[in-house]
């Protein structure tokens, strides 16, 4: 997937143009996912846990406060490798509790709640707060969604960008850069809309759709994504329909069930995390082409296969990509 340059036009036009006095009111104070948090000024630092929280930040032009990014399923954005660069990796997945306390933030910004929150592995919030350490989680993972419930998380009710959204926003509060926060959202709301406009054009009546994100195994049964995550408002925004129908963010389903309901399109995610066999998207493709359930799906047969950033099917700045990307195959392949 070409990845858009958008963000750093939009941060020079902002440094052009923006008005002296936009800025955040201190204190500030914001309900985060269930626990209440304030600043008395801008955090002089910042620790990221997921490449969402990493990609957000840099995004509003903070790259010299991150001191330590971890959890990352793909390669930073290309506008960003330069500055990335330059910023320490404290792990490529879970961090250290200790290591990202060593780094002193002053703040720690959180993709998921199962690193950082009630039961986080990493820590939960409580354990940085004893140290003076705010944290902030992206809303995307807890608006409409229960992280008790399933491995990754049940949604309670359909994605939207609306928290995506909002965590920029807030963000670009923290830091004392709304202006930077609301260029990035008008920018990424433009380019959203353009994309359903042109899926809509389409005018599909008939088409649906699987997303494959990896197996535990490359044989067993697939991780696909659930009726109310972030690749489900994809799927409902540009007139698929999803042939998975649990609530769960990321269910396993077999591939029998899949092939009978026999999806028009199939989505596979291309990521550099691996964890599994299958997070190998030449692996998935092969698998696709080859198993004997799997090679007599129409989407498979047609090459109806679209392959697509990983870290674009989670909640993220990304998802506006990720819609683009699927606009823009969904004319080639002929549905109706």
């Amino acid at each position: 997937m070409q990845s858009k340059s958008l963000f750093a036009a939009l941060l020079v036009s902002v440094a052009c143009a923006a008005p002296a006095f936009a800025e955040t009111k201190y204190p500030l104070e914001l309900r985060n996912c269930g626990v209440d948090v304030r600043f008395d000024k801008a955090p002089d630092s910042v620790v990221s846990v997921g490449q969402a929280a990493t990609e957000v930040l840099y995004s509003l032009g903070l790259a010299e406060k991150v001191t330590g990014t971890s959890v990352w399923f793909t390669e930073v954005l290309p506008e960003f490798k330069e500055a990335n660069a330059k910023i320490e990796r404290l792990a490529d997945n879970d961090p250290s509790f200790e290591s990202v306390v060593a780094k002193r933030p002053g703040l720690v910004a959180i993709q998921y709640e199962w690193h950082i929150g009630p039961q986080g592995i990493v820590a939960t919030r409580e354990q940085f707060g004893d140290l003076g350490i705010p944290t902030y989680i992206l809303p995307s993972d807890c608006t409409g969604k229960d992280n008790t419930v399933g491995s990754d998380g049940t949604r309670t009710e359909m994605f939207s960008m609306a928290p995506i959204y909002q965590g920029v926003t807030e963000l670009s509060e923290i830091f004392d850069v709304p202006e930077r926060g609301t260029a990035l959202v008008e920018g990424l709301k433009g380019r959203e809309e353009a994309a359903i406009a042109k899926a809509k054009a389409l005018d599909l009546k008939d088409s649906s759709a699987v997303f494959w994100f990896s197996s535990a195994e490359m044989d067993i049964d697939p991780y696909v994504a659930g009726r109310k995550g972030p690749p489900a408002y994809m799927m409902e925004a540009l007139g698929l329909r999803n042939v998975v129908e649990s609530d769960e963010e990321w269910p396993v389903v077999s591939w029998e069930t899949i092939a009978r309901a026999n999806p028009s399109v199939i989505v596979v995610a291309k990521m550099d995390r691996r964890r599994f066999e299958a997070d190998d998207v030449e692996k998935k493709l092969a698998f696709l082409k080859s198993d004997p359930v799997t090679k007599e799906m129409d989407a498979v047969k047609n090459d109806r296969i679209v392959v697509m950033d990983a870290h674009a099917m989670d909640p993220s700045i990304r998802n506006v990509s990720a819609l683009e990307t699927l606009a823009d195959a969904l004319p080639q392949f002929g549905l109706k």
